[in-house]
């Protein structure tokens, strides 16, 4: 990224506008991709049209879902969504343009960028994933439930329910294999955004970053960083569910497990390697648009910005 060169005039606060801002328009837009990933990450049995599984395919699953519970669903858990997303994207651009700015007075050579792109991405990511986590769990927590078997009326419910029900410490479980895999996604984002920023740029010899840019550049950074985190994303929302069977007694078999090496453990033993992978397609199409979204939403965030202030 490294803003700070091109928004000279911008405050860190502004920062906090801009990433605040992505994040909320990139959750709005990719909230029903968000709900049939969980759907398929949460499902014990086999994701195939050969099975009894309650979700087979991703065209089968968006019928399964309008059938059973309307076209809102696809919109479940958007406001813990949004505070998640307007949180995180707050705290990750703020951290990451704070500390590449730093880094940059350190006079580095341009030789080891990727690695300062990767380091300063991955230490942003793991900020950003603290400060937002308790929102995570409950978004999990209400996109996982039942229309027909509800456990939660809403956020503010499903909050007071957890905390009553199951402590504080509830509200960061899976934070731990959530941070393993943030900190390389983050940081594989970042550098990876930054490459093929770059790349485009000498491709389409143009002068700083565009619209298109962003895009391009964005989308493929998503693709690879989510391809290479993806069990653990898999295993966090696994995590999360613990406790929670009394809501998900309509979607198959309960997974049960008590930490993250159990985790990982048992997805093999019952689902093999392939299970690991659960619900990748839709992750993939996610992960592609609300990167290509969120980075050129920031940086249009920003040029808006840089203009009004003349």
């Amino acid at each position: 990224m490294g803003g700070y060169k091109r928004n000279e005039k911008l405050s860190q606060f502004d920062f906090m506008i801009a990433g605040g801002g992505s994040g909320m328009i990139t959750r709005a837009l990719c909230q029903p991709l968000d709900v049939l990933k969980i759907r398929f990450q949460l499902q014990v049995e086999p994701i195939s049209r050969k099975s009894i599984s309650k979700y087979q395919s991703i065209p089968q699953a968006v019928n399964v879902v309008l059938h059973e519970e309307g076209l809102k669903a696809f919109w479940k858990g958007h406001i813990p969504a949004q505070w998640l997303s307007i949180i995180y994207g707050t705290v990750q651009f703020w951290a990451f343009e704070t500390l590449s700015k730093k880094v940059n007075k350190w006079n580095f050579s341009s030789n080891i960028s990727p690695v300062v792109n990767f380091s300063c991405g991955a230490i942003s990511g793991v900020s950003a994933t603290v400060a937002s986590f308790p929102f995570d769990v409950i978004r999990t927590r209400l996109v996982a439930q039942s229309e027909q078997q509800k456990v939660y009326k809403g956020i503010v419910d499903s909050a007071r329910e957890i905390l009553r029900k199951e402590g504080t410490r509830v509200l960061f479980r899976g934070l731990w294999p959530t941070m393993v895999q943030v900190g390389p996604h983050a940081g594989a984002q970042f550098m990876c955004y930054k490459l093929f920023e770059e790349l485009y740029a000498r491709l389409a010899k143009s002068d700083g970053t565009t619209l298109s840019s962003s895009l391009i550049a964005g989308s493929l950074a998503g693709f690879f960083a989510k391809t290479l985190i993806y069990p653990l994303d898999l295993a966090k929302k696994r995590m999360q569910i613990q406790g929670f069977e009394e809501g998900r007694k309509s979607f198959g078999k309960s997974f049960k497990c008590s930490g993250l090496n159990d985790c990982l453990v048992k997805i093999y033993r019952f689902e093999g390697v392939l299970g690991y992978y659960k619900g990748l397609s839709p992750s993939l199409i996610k992960a592609v648009v609300t990167s290509a979204l969120h980075f050129s939403s920031y940086e249009m965030i920003c040029k808006f910005l840089v203009f009004s202030k003349g």
